[in-house]
């Protein structure tokens, strides 16, 4: 396995908000990933930070980033505005520790939609695809597409990796956004995983289990992307 340079990094969202970074990239590294937290856990939180270990061991270089809100400790999202700024910010650091690695860009749950929504409104630098990890399509137990209305702005591939029992992305929604998207939009499902990719006792599937295939997925699609 190929070392692994870790890296905690200070990003600059305006000159009175600063919020941290890990950047870790494999000696053997081919792509980037950043990766930006949900709703309510950071960068730190297990699933991230096992998430990230795999994909470097796959040769992804990733930055796991914290928004405003989370720097602080709070757990109001900021508005979107500011997760947007907090995004592009990611962006540019990314790319100066990157040095020339094609760079993809997403995120757990609401960060991932919090990134997408600032692909919509203005493209990203150098983005070559956007890769979401649950994307919430809609509140829990209210089935709606509205949140999916900006992807059709997005021009760059879309990977979307969501379980089968994701309590926010009913299945039905989540085809029709697909059929909607057309070509651009790539879904991979996840049997019996919920929102958190955690699948019941009774399939005999562990956590570690699919968050392997997850990782996996994600990487033949930005292998595809890239060829």
């Amino acid at each position: 396995m190929s070392n692994v340079e870790t890296k905690r990094v200070a990003i600059e969202v305006s000159k009175t908000v600063y919020v941290s970074g890990l950047w870790q990239r494999p000696s053997r590294a081919w792509s980037c990933l950043m990766i930006a937290p949900g709703a309510g856990a950071g960068m730190e939180h297990p699933f991230m930070a096992e998430m990230a270990a795999e994909l470097n061991a796959l040769g992804i270089a990733t930055l796991r980033y914290q928004f405003p809100y989370l720097e602080r400790g709070g757990r109001r999202p900021d508005p979107p505005a500011m997760c947007h700024a907090t995004v592009r910010a990611a962006v540019r650091v990314s790319a100066s520790h990157a040095r020339g690695l094609p760079h993809f860009a997403g995120g757990k749950s609401f960060g991932g939609r919090m990134t997408s929504q600032a692909q919509a409104a203005n493209p990203l630098d150098g983005i070559r695809g956007l890769a979401f990890i649950g994307f919430p399509l809609h509140p829990r137990g209210k089935p709606s597409a509205e949140r999916g209305a900006h992807l059709d702005d997005v021009r760059v591939p879309m990977l979307f990796l969501q379980g089968t029992r994701d309590e926010f992305a009913t299945l039905s929604l989540l085809h029709s956004l697909m059929r909607r998207l057309g070509p651009s939009a790539t879904l991979g499902l996840f049997k019996d995983a919920n929102h958190s990719f955690h699948a019941p006792a009774r399939t005999g599937r562990t956590d570690a289990q699919v968050r392997a295939e997850l990782v996996v997925t994600l990487a033949k699609w930005m292998k595809a992307v890239l060829n």
